[in-house]
């Protein structure tokens, strides 16, 4: 049964028999055998059928959230027995939110002292990609924003406050100021993030909010590309203050902190809702819990 419900999550995620059969390692015929059993074993129909996959049915659908949950705690009483057995050991997948890419070495350095036979692998996703990996086994945990979208089913620590600045050219508009208004920020031709991305979303909410709206010559899903571009000194981006500083300023950058309204949102570790965690996340969390006091003394206002 177990196998077969690994099957059926394979399905949901690739929303395709062949697919999902190549990421399995299994022959299409065997995957749709492996459902035909499946459906055969709780009397129900699973999946819509046509020439092509066509979807769950309201059954299939209920049967992917027990699967989930069968899954995801047979998964973790592996998990639980190998470290009992052996230690704290294995592999963390961890998906992030573009701006908080640089304050992910934060979290993994101390958690690697302590656990040194623990692997990471970290993707940097949209925080709508986060949620759904979560729910498909995909992900292990996420670090993304808390307050402002709905999260879904799942267990939050929040982390940090995340602020903004304006990062330009010292002889650019507004480039000798110590502070700038949203507003004043709407009126400058800016490279942003794709309006994929929650980070835009928050930005272009803001200058709403300000009576104005973003003029974006550049727009990339990657804040390295845009940090590159502002760091040329012809460029100007909305980015948080600890990120930029992060990243890292030089002389043709300034910081400026943007206010009227000063706008903050919380970032944070989100992880399935499971009892108990596994172990790996348990490790994970206390972890995170330890290293809130740093994060928060690091968070100041950025080098102008």
């Amino acid at each position: 049964m177990l196998d077969k419900l690994e099957l059926l999550l394979a399905l949901a995620k690739e929303r395709h028999f062949g697919r999902a059969a190549e990421a399995c390692g299994v022959t299409q015929p065997t995957m749709s055998t492996s459902i035909k059993q499946l459906e055969e074993i709780l009397g129900v129909m699973l999946v819509q059928r046509g020439s092509r996959f066509l979807g769950f049915t309201p059954e299939g659908e209920r049967t992917l959230d027990w699967a989930r949950r069968i899954v995801g705690d047979a998964r973790a009483m592996k998990q639980e027995i190998n470290t009992l057995k052996s230690g704290l050991s294995g592999e963390i997948r961890l998906a992030v939110i573009p701006t908080v890419l640089g304050m992910v070495a934060s979290l993994t350095t101390p958690f690697r002292a302590k656990h040194p036979n623990v692997r990471f692998r970290i993707l940097s996703c949209t925080s709508i990609e986060i949620l759904g990996q979560l729910e498909n086994l995909e992900a292990d945990a996420g670090l993304t924003y808390l307050e402002n979208e709905p999260l879904g089913k799942v267990r939050s620590i929040p982390l940090f406050d995340e602020t903004y600045v304006l990062l330009t050219a010292p002889d650019a508009q507004f480039g000798d100021r110590e502070q700038v208004t949203w507003a004043e920020v709407g009126q400058v031709p800016l490279c942003l993030l794709t309006d994929d991305m929650q980070n835009r979303r928050i930005i272009d909410r803001a200058l709403r909010a300000a009576g104005t709206q973003a003029q974006p010559t550049l727009t990339s899903n990657s804040m390295i590309l845009l940090y590159t571009h502002v760091k040329t000194g012809r460029w100007a981006s909305v980015m948080p203050a600890i990120l930029a500083e992060t990243l890292g300023l030089s002389d043709s950058i300034r910081a400026i902190p943007i206010i009227d309204p000063a706008v903050t949102y919380r970032v944070g570790l989100v992880i399935p809702p499971r009892e108990p965690m596994t172990p790996l996340i348990a490790a994970l969390v206390q972890t995170a819990n330890e290293v809130i006091p740093t994060l928060s003394r690091s968070i100041r206002r950025p080098k102008t």
